[in-house]
């Protein structure tokens, strides 16, 4: 049994302000190009405004996320960060805080193992748009 580590990257563009993205299938499609047929993904953003995690990605649960998050850490109140810096963000580093910067998902025959109404998502938390990136490792046999 030999094991493999393999580091990818995805690359987009995106909109800002809780923009959400369903990247399920680029990290599907680096698995079946991947060597490894059984092990685990790991999917991370690098940089404090994005965030990765697992949703339903239908229209109706993309707006009630949207909107939990602007209850949870609202946009429109003051954040030191934004006093210190200028930026407008305080509140894209905190939400970014609360869902996390990573995910993993185990692979089986070089299939995600997720439920049949999830997906993995980018949520880009930042107040603008962004060149964003992603990198997948995967692990396994």
């Amino acid at each position: 049994m030999k094991m493999t580590v393999l580091t990818r990257e995805i690359s987009f563009q995106t909109k800002g302000n809780v923009d959400i993205i369903d990247i399920t299938d680029k990290v599907a499609e680096l698995l079946i190009e991947s060597e490894p047929n059984n092990g685990i993904a790991t999917i991370f953003v690098p940089g404090s405004t994005g965030a990765i995690t697992t949703i339903e990605y239908e229209h109706g649960l993309i707006e009630d996320m949207k909107n939990a998050l602007e209850r949870l850490i609202p946009q429109g109140i003051e954040y030191k960060h934004n006093l210190r810096w200028g930026d407008g963000n305080g509140h894209s580093h905190l939400r970014s805080a609360v869902l996390g910067p990573s995910l993993t998902v185990p692979f089986s025959n070089k299939k995600l193992l997720t439920g049949t109404w999830q997906q993995i998502v980018f949520i880009d938390l930042d107040a603008r748009p962004r060149s964003r990136r992603i990198i997948v490792q995967i692990v396994g046999e």
